[in-house]
């Protein structure tokens, strides 16, 4: 049995390199020979490139670890990342090989890349997606940064940077990656390094004036973005932090904004800070786009100080209305609404329908429908479809639109459509039901109160506040201004605001 096995561990030796898969396959049934020999089969196999040899090998060393070590300390995956393998190093990633395990050095795979390779990009990136840590230092205190520095890998550099890596770190003399970069002339590197210096970013984070100003004494450039193109001024505005903003509002150029692509009023907006945003808009700061993150952000102050600033609603192709809509924010949607903002528009880049968009994402909130309905909603769009004879013979109808009785009778929304149904009937005059959405009404508890009021003609008063609603306009009807102005007598405003349906404004009369 020894002689065999000695025989087969010759044999698994020698097919590793060669890449023998049939030789493998049949060693295979000698795990032993896999475990009997100073450099394991495996460590063998994590230097070659096929991955089909590494897995076969895989399947015979199901004794060992991935952990296993060679006489000079070396695991696999350190062996893989020394041989510039991106798929080796992959497979033993994915097959359980530990990103920061160190060899006898004291050095991790991270470490030890060969960062002139051709493929080193991909294999320190594939490290870090697995959990590796840039910020690990072999005993001389030398870091992956260091490294990428001294030999002028920019993009590795960068990545390093992105995930963590610390810029400030010395070696054992004391040098920073800056130092090295510059030792060894690699001016790209050193470039990247001065740029990502951002001492008085994270002062700005810090929101203390004092520290700010003494930064600004020495020479600390406000106009000089992080890796993320982030400025000083974007990181005040984000944490609120009033006096670093009002500092550095004076300082920070035009041309510096602009080329970073964002305005700290956006920045501001996002951390839901209302005073930080003011400051900005007294200043002149573009309030357009910021209203988008103040109504993402269920911001109700920020939002109100933005519309009576001016703000547009609708730059965005999912205008700020239907954000506030599915985020369920009632108040920003009433002062949206409030505002004017078109309670009928269109999102057609997931689903183009016949009807206006903003149903699609309340059809289980009642209180957000009528909310959207007693402010001008169309709901006569909802029964407009090309079953049977009810369709709408009109021009922005068109066969390739989805139409209300197809979206709401899918697997998901079809427990909802009963309610829907009956509450948009509230805000119509009679309309055709087509064949497939009454088979889909029937079997729900609300299709009898739905018959009744379809087999019945409305009454007058109905048929009136629809026809002066209709003359109103939506936009109108959402604004409180018009409305208190218009000399309607109290009953007859109420009436035609639907305010017995008014759901939302009994909680916030109730508060």
């Amino acid at each position: 049995m020894r002689i065999i096995s000695c025989v087969a561990k010759c044999n698994i030796v020698s097919s590793v390199p060669t890449g023998d898969l049939f030789a493998l396959q049949e060693l295979s049934d000698y795990p032993a020979a896999f475990t009997e020999v100073d450099r394991f089969p495996i460590h063998r196999a994590a230097v070659q490139q096929s991955v089909q040899v590494l897995e076969m090998v895989f399947y015979g060393s199901y004794r060992l670890s991935l952990e296993e070590e060679t006489a000079d300390g070396e695991t696999p995956l350190i062996l893989a990342t020394q041989a510039g393998l991106v798929k080796i190093v992959r497979t033993l990633l994915e097959n359980g090989a530990s990103p920061n395990r160190i060899n006898s050095k004291n050095d991790s795979p991270i470490l030890l890349g060969r960062y002139h390779l051709t493929d080193s990009f991909e294999i320190t990136f594939t490290l870090i997606s697995q959990g590796a840590s840039v910020k690990q230092a072999c005993p001389k205190k030398w870091t992956a940064i260091h490294e990428a520095a001294k030999v002028g890998c920019t993009d590795i550099l960068t990545l390093l940077l992105q995930n963590g890596g610390n810029y400030l770190e010395t070696d054992e003399h004391g040098v920073t990656p800056m130092g090295i970069a510059a030792e060894y002339g690699q001016a790209e590197a050193l470039d990247i390094l001065i740029h990502y210096d951002s001492v008085l970013y994270d002062a700005a984070g810090s929101g203390n004036p004092d520290c700010i100003e003494l930064l600004l004494q020495h020479g600390a450039n406000p106009n000089i973005t992080n890796l993320s193109l982030q400025l000083p001024i974007h990181c005040a505005a984000y944490k609120g932090h009033y006096l670093a903003l009002r500092m550095l509002i004076p300082i920070t150029t035009r041309r510096a904004l602009r080329l970073s692509g964002q305005s700290p009023i956006h920045a501001a907006a996002d951390g839901g800070h209302v005073r930080c945003t003011e400051l900005l808009v007294d200043e002149g700061f573009d309030i357009n786009t910021a209203l988008y993150f103040a109504v993402s952000n269920g911001d109700v102050t920020g939002t109100q100080l933005l519309l009576n600033a001016g703000a547009k609603m609708d730059l965005d192709p999912l205008q700020c209305c239907l954000v506030a809509v599915r985020a369920w924010r009632y108040e920003i949607v009433r002062i949206l609404l409030a505002s004017r903002a078109d309670v009928n528009c269109y999102f057609t880049e997931v689903n183009d329908t016949v009807f206006p968009t903003a149903l699609q994402y309340c059809l289980r909130d009642e209180m957000m429908m009528r909310l959207l309905l007693n402010n001008g909603y169309d709901a006569e769009k909802c029964f407009c479809c090309p079953h049977d004879s009810t369709w709408c013979h009109s021009s922005e109808h068109t066969s390739e639109k989805v139409p209300f009785c197809d979206f709401i009778s899918v697997s998901w929304l079809v427990q909802f459509s009963g309610r829907a149904v009956r509450v948009l009937l509230d805000y119509v005059n009679h309309v055709p039901i087509c064949s497939k959405l009454k088979m889909v009404l029937k079997r729900h508890k609300e299709w009898a109160e739905i018959s009744e009021m379809l087999g019945n003609p409305c009454s007058l008063q109905h048929l009136c506040r629809l026809v002066i609603r209709r003359e109103m306009t939506p936009r109108r009807l959402g604004n409180p201004k018009f409305i208190n102005s218009g000399g309607f007598p109290p009953g007859l405003k109420s009436y035609l605001m639907y305010k017995e349906y008014d759901l939302y404004g009994r909680i916030v009369y109730q508060e």
